[in-house]
C-alpha cells in the first residue's frame, strides 16, 4: 500500500489520466452496444459486451502461467 502512495506522490496526474481513459472507453462502448443492439447484430453485441469486459486475455494469461502447485499429502 505504501508503494501506491509513493506512486501517487510521484505521478499525481496518473489517477486523472486513468479515470479519463476509463470514461472515454465506457462512452464508446455504450455507443457501440447501443448501435449493435438497435441494428439487431447479436454477435457484435455479445462480442463487445462479454469479451471486452470479461478480461479474457488476463484470464488466459493467468491460466497459462499459473504456478504449478505441489501436492502435499
Amino acid at each position: 500500500m505504501e508503494t501506491l502512495h509513493k506512486l501517487h506522490a510521484s505521478f499525481p496526474w496518473l489517477l486523472p489520466l486513468i479515470s479519463g481513459l476509463m470514461i472515454w472507453e465506457a462512452l464508446w462502448k455504450i455507443i457501440a452496444l447501443w448501435k449493435a443492439g438497435s441494428r439487431k447484430q447479436l454477435a457484435w453485441f455479445i462480442c463487445i459486451a462479454v469479451i471486452n469486459t470479461a478480461g479474457i486475455l488476463p484470464i488466459i494469461y493467468l491460466i497459462v502461467y499459473r504456478k504449478r502447485s505441489s501436492k502435499t499429502t
